[in-house]
């Protein structure tokens, strides 16, 4: 099942996207798809209100996508989590997983523009998988528990700034929690329809160019793992969203590629999990 959100900022409509092609909207059944949605069992309401056929179609075509998931508490971010991102980084292959935060207002909607900040020359490209988490994840007691506790998935760009992320400050987040710097969507996938989270392929292309081309079974520590690893140190709540890592090919990574400038566009996929494209242009 495939959950949206239609419509201009802060006016948002959640949607459903049936096997059929066509959208339903669930204002019968919830007014926002949010962190209270996913912990009362919502996906199941809207699973069986569209199995009843309670639902009405409702037209989307030429309205904005909003971000999947509306006001994340969280937004976890895993850094270095595919050994050849790493090499192409100078960075050791990491023994636990890399724990940085990012703003939360930084989520966007996937087509939405995203705003080059001023100072910046070096602005930067990050394909991802976002784990969106469904119900609270407290002291997991193993990894085989993590899955229990997934929404689902959705597509994230975890656009970084590396002159602000690597040579202002020891910390990342300067870097990371410039506006607009993460859109997500366009759906929200349960995991029934996403399948095995270790066997999706990732892409992202710049102005038509792919830069990057991986796939998830190359990560370094698996979305189980990584939920499992978070709960020890933090409480992981509904609607909060990880982003596991992005594999090799940013512009950090590749002597003489340019960073992105104003005009630029990038387009990112990942199988099953649909597509996001974004302009870039300067605030």
């Amino acid at each position: 099942m495939k959950l949206m959100r239609i419509g201009e900022p802060g006016a948002e409509i959640p949607v459903v996207l049936a096997e059929d092609g066509r959208a339903y909207g669930l204002s019968g059944v919830t007014e926002e798809i949010d962190g209270a949605f996913l912990a009362s069992g919502g996906i199941e309401r809207v699973r069986e209100a569209l199995a009843s056929g309670a639902l009405s179609v409702v037209e989307v075509d030429g309205l904005r996508v909003g971000a999947p998931v509306a006001r994340p508490g969280k937004v976890v971010c895993i850094g270095l989590n595919y050994r050849d991102h790493a090499a192409e980084t100078g960075a050791a292959v990491p023994e636990r997983p890399v724990v940085f935060m990012k703003d939360p207002s930084t989520v966007v909607g996937p087509y939405d523009q995203v705003l080059i900040p001023r100072g910046s020359t070096k602005t930067d490209w990050e394909v991802e998988l976002a784990v969106v988490i469904g119900c609270e994840a407290r002291y997991l007691d193993s990894p085989a528990e993590a899955a229990a506790h997934i929404a689902g998935y959705a597509i994230s760009n975890d656009v970084s700034e590396r002159e602000f992320q690597l040579e202002y400050s020891a910390q990342w987040d300067l870097g990371k929690s410039c506006e607009s710097f993460n859109p997500l969507g366009p759906w929200l996938v349960t995991p029934d329809e996403a399948g095995d989270p270790q066997a999706l392929g990732l892409q992202l292309a710049v102005n038509g160019e792919v830069r990057q081309d991986g796939d998830t079974k190359n990560m370094i520590f698996d979305v189980h793992h990584l939920v499992w690893y978070l709960s020890q140190y933090m409480v992981l709540r509904p609607g909060d969203v990880i982003n596991t890592g992005t594999p090799a090919g940013v512009a950090l990574g590749l002597p003489g590629t340019p960073y992105l400038r104003e005009g630029d566009t990038v387009e990112l996929s990942i199988d099953r999990l649909g597509v996001q494209r974004q302009t870039f242009v300067n605030a």
